[in-house]
């Protein structure tokens, strides 16, 4: 996979480690010299121009481009590149940063965002999860489709410890995608059992509905 990363600082550059270790190809681009920390990141590709100008974007060829991630420190600029990623290349996914939390309604599919990242939400999904065990997290919400991904904490006492996944009903427009357990991420088969602790990822389309799920992880499975 080919991806840009606008945005050179301490998050693009932690960004591009990641995805270089996983063998995707990366090219960082910042119109800050200061920016230009080859050394750190030296298995990426380094351009030194503004990503907010056209003729940059098209010497950095973005429609070659799988991804565009926006991640600089500007919600603006992040906005404007986006969308010229999506409407002037056709990039297939566009991946923005939120900086300002009060900012991130601008962050759809009009500017041309598949995904906005908003650091302080993120946090805040965090914290909510350590002192609400069982209850519903919102970790993000995809902007183009509305769809969202939710998580779950199961509590020790939940009825469905020790249930297979093959007799818990899932609300319409859910789908479970990952359950984490401590340091193991297993895909959900149903031959699985829950136990307590897992967290559970699931996907909620944007016509799902929370409580109709929260109620199923509240409730024993009907008995068959």
């Amino acid at each position: 996979m080919k991806v840009l990363i606008a945005g050179a600082g301490s998050v693009g550059r932690s960004i591009a480690s990641d995805l270089l270790a996983h063998d995707h190809e990366v090219l960082l681009i910042d119109i800050n010299p200061s920016a230009m920390r080859v050394s750190q990141v030296a298995e990426a590709e380094w351009m030194l121009a503004d990503a907010c100008e056209l003729t940059a974007l098209r010497e950095a060829a973005v429609e070659e481009m799988d991804v565009v991630v926006a991640a600089t420190g500007d919600d603006k600029a992040n906005l404007v590149i986006s969308f010229l990623a999506k409407t002037e290349f056709g990039v297939p996914r566009t991946v923005a940063r939120v900086n300002n939390p009060r900012n991130e309604w601008m962050y759809d599919s009009q500017w041309g965002v598949d995904v906005a990242v908003s650091t302080p939400r993120i946090m805040t999904a965090m914290v909510e999860e350590a002192v609400a065990v069982g209850d519903l997290v919102k970790v993000f919400t995809f902007h183009q489709s509305g769809a969202a991904i939710i998580e779950v904490t199961l509590p020790t006492q939940s009825p469905l410890v020790g249930t297979a996944l093959r007799d818990i009903v899932l609300p319409a427009d859910t789908v479970l995608s990952c359950i984490v357990r401590g340091d193991r991420t297993i895909a959900p088969r149903e031959e699985d059992t829950l136990e307590a602790l897992d967290e559970l990822l699931f996907i909620l389309s944007a016509e799902a509905d929370p409580q109709a799920l929260q109620e199923v992880l509240r409730s024993a499975p009907a008995a068959t």
